[in-house]
């Protein structure tokens, strides 16, 4: 990053929307540009930080609380940090930006948005399935609310933008707020690679 500070761009959306697959890819091309990052993904920290904890409010207030904390000593010691985690409601999200904004970091919500019904027809693990047949209890979107950003900085909708297309727009946000050094010839050259895996893929 241009500047040396750290900040938090903090991935929000339902399971399987891609906050994930997009947290990885902007975490690699930040590295390529000799940033500092940590990616705090939501799975890892329920493995590691959160053991014991279940899905009611209460203990998922509990599991990003716990996320925010990490986020705001990286971000507070000059780390980009991506947090990619579901975070499923705006009072707690809007509480982790009050204490990351209070120590003067830099706060990026970023909404990656997809229809449930897509999310349905895609579910790769096949929990969508499980949670309407009720055989998953608590499910966000499904049996548990998940509320929208009102405001977010920055929105990505995964249903209609590929995952170069969203991975774009988070990089050049971050440009435009003197986060990053513009795109360089390594960034190009890292997805004009993906294009061609995916076209081989296809062909083949």
């Amino acid at each position: 990053m241009s500047n040396g500070s750290g900040f938090t761009i903090w991935f929000t959306g339902l399971s399987g929307a891609g906050k994930t697959t997009l947290a990885e890819l902007v975490a690699k091309e930040l590295r390529l540009r000799g940033s500092r990052v940590e990616i705090l993904d939501g799975d890892e920290v329920r493995a590691n930080l959160s053991k014991g904890l279940g899905f009611s409010k209460e203990d998922r207030d509990t599991n990003i609380r716990r996320i925010g904390y990490v986020s705001r000593l990286l971000a507070r010691n000059g780390v980009g940090v991506i947090s990619a985690a579901i975070s499923p409601y705006r009072d707690i999200r809007d509480e982790v930006r009050r204490s990351i904004e209070a120590e003067g970091g830099i706060f990026i919500e970023l909404y990656v948005k997809c229809p449930v019904q897509v999310l349905t027809r895609r579910d790769v693990k096949g929990l969508y399935r499980k949670a309407l047949a009720g055989e998953i209890g608590q499910f966000t979107g499904i049996s548990d609310p998940y509320e929208e950003p009102l405001h977010p900085e920055l929105v990505v909708e995964t249903d209609r933008e590929s995952v170069e297309e969203s991975a774009t727009k988070i990089l050049i946000e971050l440009e435009r707020r003197g986060l990053l050094s513009p795109a360089d010839e390594v960034w190009q050259d890292m997805f004009q690679d993906q294009r061609h895996e995916a076209l081989n893929l296809e062909i083949g």
